[in-house]
């Protein structure tokens, strides 16, 4: 019995992983319904720290307790995968899920092993392939004990963060934490991305540059306040040329995104939790409409844009420094929509999450570190409502908000489409503003359904015959 953890599922994600467990020192039973995806594993140095399993019982035989399983299956392949094992697993033992689940998904799990003292934890996994080899960042949820039986095993294979070189490992809170905050990472990562593939469609149609020109731009940019992993390999790969044709690679992908469904699900939940998260809503959609190629190709026949210039004498009104500032303020609107609606879950669920930690374990390792987060992290507090309330972030807003108008007001004359930066920048302002038009709403409410309304002039609730 000498296996510290067991991976089960030995796709790309799950082979990295148990070479990162193995290097780190750790002994490593494997598992995968294919054996020869083990033998594959194998074959590897780090090899020489992993055990090879053909049956569940292996898996079992060889792990010291209280054992610790760790599988990275699709989300669809969990239930099939974990629920032998409840037949052979002992009280204490602990089967991670560190796939993509939905959290209810993870809670539902939770409630199914809890009367046998086995733990179920949802852990979110962020980096990618190179990651989960190198590092990844870690996001923890379930119970205290499981956590506390598995930290000195993470702490060593998680990313470190990039200044401080912290493990970026935490853990989120109990139940189906770590696997919400993961969601919300997802979320943000659609956020993010699609600002950036707004960007790059302003400098190609506003500005008329190249690829390689925009990726110059990039570059330059990532050694600003903008400073991020996306931001990093956004240049890269504007900056790769075509095999077969010699022109920039980017030009000949075709502009049709897909997606798995988590950015999904994190504007759906926030609708329960009554958090709004446009920015998570219209990642979604824009990349539904990219779907829509051709209908996009006939629409582009038949509907007339009629774009009006923003030249003056030739020179654009905009500059690309108003590009930057919009980027990063946008960037900063779709943060606080993920960290307020986690906010919102853990006092909703009972979760306990500390956002500060999130924005620690996001520093490296994940798809979505930045720079901006130690920023983040370092001030974020359980008494902050909001993140664009915080000192840095409200006078970072200040400074950039005049570019961040300026774009949107030039995408909506020009005719290009700034989904996020528009939406952002709404969220921005309706969030801002001491007065909103939702007085009429509620007579109009009252109107046709006597849904009520309230008083500015005393407490209560009121109905009116409009007739």
């Amino acid at each position: 019995m000498s296996g510290d953890i067991a991976v089960v599922g030995l796709g790309v994600m799950g082979s990295n992983i148990a070479r990162n467990f193995a290097r780190n020192g750790f002994k490593v039973p494997i598992y995968n319904i294919d054996y020869s995806f083990t033998e594959k594993l194998l074959s590897f140095e780090e090899g020489k720290n992993m055990i090879p399993c053909r049956t569940y019982n292996d898996i079992k035989n060889c792990l010291k307790k209280p054992r610790k399983i760790l599988m990275l299956v699709t989300d669809t392949a969990v239930d099939v995968v974990y629920r032998p094992f409840m037949d052979i697993l002992e009280k204490g033992d602990i089967i991670i899920d560190g796939g993509n689940s939905h959290w209810k998904d993870t809670e539902r799990r939770q409630k199914e092993v809890e009367s046998t003292g086995i733990h179920f934890v949802g852990m979110g996994v962020s980096g990618g392939a190179a990651g989960a080899l190198n590092g990844p960042s870690l996001m923890f949820g379930g119970d205290k004990e499981a956590w506390e039986a598995c930290k000195n095993i993470l702490l060593p294979i998680a990313a470190k963060s990039p200044e401080e070189n912290e493990p970026c490992v935490a853990y989120m809170g109990t139940k189906g934490a770590g696997h919400f905050v993961k969601m919300v990472h997802n979320a943000i990562e659609y956020s993010d991305m699609q600002l950036i593939a707004e960007t790059y469609d302003i400098l190609k149609k506003l500005f008329k540059l190249d690829a390689e020109s925009i990726g110059e731009i990039f570059g330059k940019w990532n050694n600003t306040k903008l400073k991020s992993y996306l931001i990093h390999i956004t240049e890269i790969v504007l900056k790769q040329k075509d095999d077969q044709t010699k022109k920039p690679l980017v030009d000949m992908i075709l502009d049709r995104a897909g997606q798995k469904g988590t950015g999904k699900w994190a504007a759906q939940d926030s609708f329960d939790l009554g958090i709004p998260t446009p920015g998570f809503a219209e990642a979604v959609c824009a990349r539904i409409l990219s779907s829509l190629k051709n209908e996009r190709v006939e629409a582009s026949k038949i509907l007339q844009k009629k774009p009006i210039s923003v030249t003056l004498n030739g020179i654009l009104t905009i500059t690309i420094d108003d590009l930057e500032k919009a980027l990063y303020s946008a960037k900063i609107a779709c943060y606080a929509q993920g960290l307020a609606m986690i906010q919102a879950a853990s006092s909703d669920y009972g979760y306990g999450i500390n956002c500060g930690d999130c924005a620690k374990v996001w520093r490296g390792g994940c798809i979505i570190r930045a720079s901006f987060l130690n920023d983040v992290s370092q001030n974020y507090t359980d008494c902050t409502k909001n993140l664009m309330l915080i000192d840095k972030f409200s006078k970072d807003l200040e400074e950039g908000i005049e570019g961040w108008r300026k774009v949107v007001a030039v995408c909506a004359l020009e005719g290009i489409p700034a989904p996020l930066f528009s939406t952002s920048l709404s969220y921005f302002d309706s969030y801002s503003s001491e007065f909103l038009p939702a007085n009429l709403l509620q007579g109009l409410r009252d109107y046709f359904g006597a849904h009520t309304y309230e008083r500015i002039d005393k407490p209560g609730s009121f109905h009116t015959n409009w007739d």
